[in-house]
């Protein structure tokens, strides 16, 4: 008895290791001051495990894993029981309707889903469903929807050029086109129109080629290692129809000066 109160007074806390004999991967180390009665080390095992105090029954075994002692009375200091840094105190549940037992904290496969039939969630308001197709009539590329092959393809038959003929010269995007002059927004950047067609390496869509009658442009015709029109570098561009203007657009005099 001696000893014990000697101990508590020269070491005022302990490191214990702790585990749980219903859940198999618990394991922790917590220090405990050895002043606290068992009471309150069952007190704050219960916040780490959910063991309840009045269900919770523990065991100190030393380092080669032999047992010490039950910890059997809660008014005691944990002191009394003699436990060094590195012991190990094992949890017991003696509630068999613990939320410990049964293995469910740690499996959650033995927990039972919530469920919900497909009449009921499409009745319910607030839902990421409704939300979803809420934004998709508000801003239909707001979810990355795919725009379809013929984008724009309405715009590009009012697009006035004299094709050359390749290849069958059956759709649009088999013409390649050369000579229209056209400005294009924004920025008013003037220029002729080179090809019109689907663009592979670029969405989907129907596209416009230009070439700038001065560098405004960021290619020569190749983008993404496809060349669809050559023009002279950094005069080139491939922009939406609805973003050309094709008529009657002569190339600007960068040093005509407007008549005061």
């Amino acid at each position: 008895m001696a000893a014990n109160r000697l101990q508590i007074q020269g070491d005022d806390s302990v490191l214990l290791r702790v585990t749980h004999a219903n859940l198999k991967t618990f394991s922790a180390d917590i220090r405990f001051s050895l002043q606290s009665t068992v009471d309150s080390v069952k007190e704050k095992l219960w916040k780490k495990c959910g063991t309840s105090v009045n269900s919770m029954c523990l065991e100190l075994y030393d380092d080669t894993n032999t047992k010490i002692s039950d910890l059997s009375d809660n008014s005691r200091p944990l002191g009394f029981y003699s436990p060094l840094n590195g012991y190990r105190l094992h949890i017991i549940d003696l509630d068999p309707s613990s939320v410990t037992s049964g293995g469910w904290l740690e499996d959650t496969s033995l927990v039972e889903k919530y469920s919900i039939s497909e009449e009921a969630y499409e009745k319910r308001d607030g839902t990421f469903r409704k939300f979803k197709g809420r934004l998709a009539s508000q801003n239909p590329s707001a979810l990355g929807n795919k725009k379809p092959d013929n984008y724009m393809e309405d715009l590009c038959v009012n697009i006035k050029i004299d094709p050359i003929i390749v290849a069958g010269f059956l759709a649009l995007e088999e013409r390649q086109m050369v000579g229209d002059r056209c400005e294009v927004e924004p920025g008013e950047k003037r220029g002729v129109v080179k090809f019109v067609g689907r663009a592979e390496s670029l969405a989907p869509g129907f596209w416009v080629g230009v070439q700038y009658d001065e560098p405004l442009g960021n290619h020569d015709g190749m983008v993404k290692g496809v060349r669809y029109f050559d023009c002279p570098p950094n005069h080139g561009a491939i922009v939406r129809p609805d973003k050309v203007k094709v008529g009657d657009y002569p190339e600007q005099d960068p040093f005509e000066v407007d008549e005061i």
